[in-house]
């Protein structure tokens, strides 16, 4: 498939085609939102559950383009310094002290001296400035910014400047502006309600927990060492999983953990045994694995294939 994001020809059907091959099952209305952001050169926010594989977009799509693929992980208290730039105060001081050394440093020299220390050779950039910046060979690189929902509400209205202009606002440079606008792929487990004016900025798209057949292919694709019975059991598992009220539903990435480690123990098939000994791996609460227990206890429906 030829890259939407350049004009050249290209469809949804081969985006998802493509995204298949790379080991992503996008259904039509993700294909479509994704093939939408790469030709209209618009932020994509992905929201949906833990481990449904929001963040794997931007890295397949990274993968697909060969493009780089530049993270940026929120986090509570993120900061203008540790997300876009921040000035490198040391070299600066040793700049003015090898000025003072050889006695450039008067009265002519001080407002020169000035400008040197505050110019792009002191600045240090971070993933959104970095993101900034294209490649001579591999063009613009993908940003993801993940899980925005877990930084705080005034790094929102930080962004909303890269979201709209592709650029960021340096007081003692001026505005730095991608020639070539990166590819935007924003994630959020929807934690807290995001701005209406960052959703303004972006096309979105909640993505789900996959039904039987689907998460039974991306096993399948994932883990192709696991016998085809033992497949069908774990996805059954945790499809009926999903239905009980726990305080964490599994997602698909926990249910390819869960199948790594079965084969990693030899497993053909799901017994209660089996399934005691490593619901810690697909579980990550011990209310929901006792809750899960007592459950399964009296029924055997858990470790059944879907016919």
């Amino acid at each position: 498939m030829k890259d939407p994001s350049s004009g050249a020809a290209g469809s949804v059907s081969d985006l998802r085609q493509d995204l298949w091959k790379h080991g992503y099952f996008a259904d039509d209305a993700l294909a479509t939102s994704i093939f939408l952001a790469l030709r209209l050169e618009r932020p994509l926010l992905l929201e949906g559950e833990a481990g449904v594989g929001k963040t794997e977009v931007a890295k397949v799509l990274a993968d697909l383009l060969g493009r780089r693929l530049i993270r940026l992980q929120c986090y509570e208290g993120l900061d203008l310094a540790s997300a876009a730039y921040e000035w490198d105060y040391s070299r600066q001081l040793l700049h003015i002290r090898l000025q003072e050394a050889v006695g450039r440093v008067d009265e002519a020299r001080v407002e020169t001296v000035g400008k040197e220390l505050f110019s792009e050779d002191f600045l240090l950039r971070r993933p959104l400035l970095e993101a900034l910046e294209s490649d001579p060979e591999r063009g613009s690189p993908v940003l993801l910014i993940d899980e925005l929902d877990r930084a705080d509400e005034e790094f929102e209205a930080f962004l909303l400047e890269l979201l709209s202009d592709f650029q960021i606002t340096v007081p003692e440079l001026g505005t730095l502006k991608a020639e070539s606008p990166p590819i935007i792929v924003i994630t959020s487990n929807r934690t807290r309600e995001l701005h209406d004016a960052l959703r303004r900025r972006c096309l979105y798209q909640w993505i789900d927990f996959p039904d039987f057949e689907k998460e039974l292919a991306i096993l399948e694709a994932k883990a192709p060492k696991a016998a085809e019975t033992l497949h069908r059991q774990v996805v059954a598992f945790v499809q009926a999983l999903r239905d009980e009220d726990l305080y964490k539903r599994p997602g698909v990435a926990e249910t390819l953990d869960w199948a790594f480690a079965l084969n990693a123990l030899d497993h053909q098939a799901l017994s209660p045994e089996v399934v005691d000994a490593t619901l810690g791996v697909l579980l990550k609460y011990q209310d929901d694995i006792d809750r899960v227990r007592k459950r399964r206890s009296g029924s055997s429906c858990f470790a059944s294939e879907k016919p």
